[in-house]
């Protein structure tokens, strides 16, 4: 096969989408190490995926244990221009409910134990971060959806918690005060690194409870989330397999995200750092626009 199209993240159960063609599976090592599984690659509505597993075949790791650096940097060697993935979330307004679909466009972090950034180590880049999700993919994926006439919510705010424990009913009436969307583990460390690395990212969330804040609702039981979720899986594959039918977006802010993002000189970037970024930097090192 030849370069990746498209990335996919999402559960072990997304290997069956419809039209699906798998022809290999790929287990790569990184720089930062292993990543969460073996990618599956393969063919889907015309275009090259690859599929990677989240948390693992059979979902053996925690959100607080991805190495999120790795999932991503695996996708830019395979040579993905663009990343969408699904997640379960969980509501923080009441027209959220159980079963309904929703693209967010804005991110805030509460996580506190995960590497989120590829630079450093004498490589210093700040990515703006100010539209963390691709808005060409993010539109592509609402028109899928939307041709599936499943009840869909364009926008809004998801909060990246720690984990692997649900929020306590007092974070989850904090987190509503602060105006918050959806609540979830796993979003913003990859939406980060996709767009250091210059990949395209969008995600679709699959509302699966209320967390803990709604009257009615007082807890959240993993069955009922893993219930839901099995629902929803069908029609995220459909929305997925819409959105990746057509060319990965060109040109949009996203696939140069590193133009004058890198500030050290590029003669002090130590080399066994510029070695383990090749895949990231060698753009800027070709001499293309925006050499830092």
């Amino acid at each position: 096969m030849g370069p990746v199209e498209y990335g996919i993240i999402g559960g072990s159960g997304f290997y069956h989408m419809p039209g699906f063609e798998a022809a290999e599976r790929v287990a790569l090592r990184t720089p930062f190490g292993d990543p969460s599984e073996a990618y599956v690659l393969g063919t889907l509505r015309g275009r090259s995926v690859a599929f990677l597993a989240r948390h693992g075949d059979g979902h053996r790791i925690l959100p607080s244990e991805l190495n999120f650096r790795a999932n991503i940097y695996g996708f830019k060697i395979l040579g993905a221009r663009a990343i969408v993935s699904a997640s379960a979330v969980g509501s923080l307004k009441e027209q959220y409910q159980p079963g309904h679909l929703l693209i967010p466009d804005q991110l805030v972090d509460r996580t506190r134990h995960r590497p989120d950034t590829f630079f450093g180590e004498g490589i210093a880049a700040h990515v703006s971060l100010a539209h963390p999700f691709c808005p060409v993919l993010r539109e592509r994926l609402a028109a899928s959806v939307r041709a599936l006439g499943v009840p869909l919510h364009e926008g809004g705010t998801y909060l990246c918690m720690e984990g692997p424990q649900f929020s306590t009913q007092a974070e989850s009436n904090l987190y509503r005060s602060w105006g918050m969307d959806v609540i979830g583990m796993t979003n913003l460390q990859e939406a980060k690194l996709a767009r250091e690395a210059e990949i395209c990212y969008a995600t679709l969330a699959l509302v699966t409870d209320y967390d803990c804040w709604h009257p009615d609702h007082d807890h959240v039981r993993i069955e009922d989330v893993l219930a839901v979720m099995r629902e929803n899986t069908a029609h995220a594959r459909e929305a997925i397999g819409g959105a990746v039918a057509a060319p990965p977006p060109e040109g949009c802010a996203c696939s140069k995200a590193l133009q004058n993002a890198v500030v050290t000189r590029r003669d002090a970037w130590p080399e066994a750092t510029f070695h383990k970024l090749r895949p990231l930097l060698q753009r800027l090192e070709a001499g293309e626009e925006g050499k830092a």
